[in-house]
């Protein structure tokens, strides 16, 4: 869907979340906590959600969709993906160039 990869080429790291899933808020935190500052898009939100949803789903985001993270215009993937990259010590690296320095 166009919508995802203009969002996901124009900024460097975006996490496609719904309002209401807790996963979402706690993968988005972390990357607060890793100052990232993360473009956070509820797709819950828009009209065209659930045709983002969907397109999530065809890219690798399956059950549930959401928090379907990329970084640097790729898909990582969901809540599972995420933590253990940042369990490996892998995260961190992929997200040194969108770091901010405070």
């Amino acid at each position: 869907m166009e919508k995802i990869q203009s969002l996901t080429s124009e900024n460097g790291v975006v996490i496609f979340t719904k309002s209401t899933c807790c996963l979402c808020y706690a993968v988005t935190i972390l990357f607060q906590e890793l100052r990232v500052n993360p473009v956070v898009y509820e797709i819950d939100q828009d009209p065209e959600g659930r045709e983002m949803e969907k397109a999530l789903q065809k890219q690798g985001c399956n059950s549930p969709p959401v928090p379907a993270v990329f970084i640097g215009g790729k898909l990582v993937g969901s809540t599972n993906e995420v933590m253990s990259l940042h369990l490996s010590g892998s995260l961190i690296p992929l997200l040194k160039p969108y770091q901010s320095l405070s």
